[in-house]
């Protein structure tokens, strides 16, 4: 089954891809590598979540707004290629979390994107990963995401 058509299957919709907050590009393409830039997690009632995990947020909220950041990127590869059905597969993710220095479920969090990549993808989600806890992130958001994939030929 293609990615779009498990998209649907789903019930998932994925946001339009968002236009970069300062003079940089929000996908970049070379060979057939396709390189994202960071996405925090949608707003919810019309508010970007703002938060530190471990204060604000727990590792079990931390997954449902690492399947939202995800969303974003997906959105971004789909604005970028046109179809997600043009992903090969999933290289690598990378998660920056907004933390206290205390708190040590950063796995946990990044499971909740790497969880969906495995639902829309298959086994072209599965992907290397890193997570590192920062003492801050921009506009106070509790995570970002960026990725790298590889893609299919035109």
């Amino acid at each position: 089954m293609s990615a779009e058509q498990r998209l649907k299957e789903l019930g998932l919709l994925l946001p339009a891809a968002s236009a970069p907050a300062g003079n940089y590009a929000s996908a970049v393409q070379t060979g057939n590598l396709l390189y994202l830039s960071g996405k925090a997690p949608s707003p919810v009632a019309g508010k970007v979540p703002q938060g530190k995990f471990g204060r604000d947020y727990s590792a079990q909220d931390g997954r449902a707004l690492a399947r939202s950041a995800c969303l974003e990127l997906l959105g971004a590869i789909r604005g970028q290629l046109g179809s997600l059905d043009r992903v090969a597969q999933f290289v690598e993710l990378h998660g920056a979390l907004n933390t206290v220095p205390e708190f040590a479920e950063h796995a946990e969090v990044l499971d909740g994107a790497s969880d969906l990549l495995a639902e829309v993808f298959g086994p072209a989600g599965r992907h290397a990963r890193s997570v590192i806890g920062v003492d801050s992130l921009r506009r106070g958001v509790p995570l970002t995401l960026k990725a790298i994939v590889e893609v299919k030929p035109a």
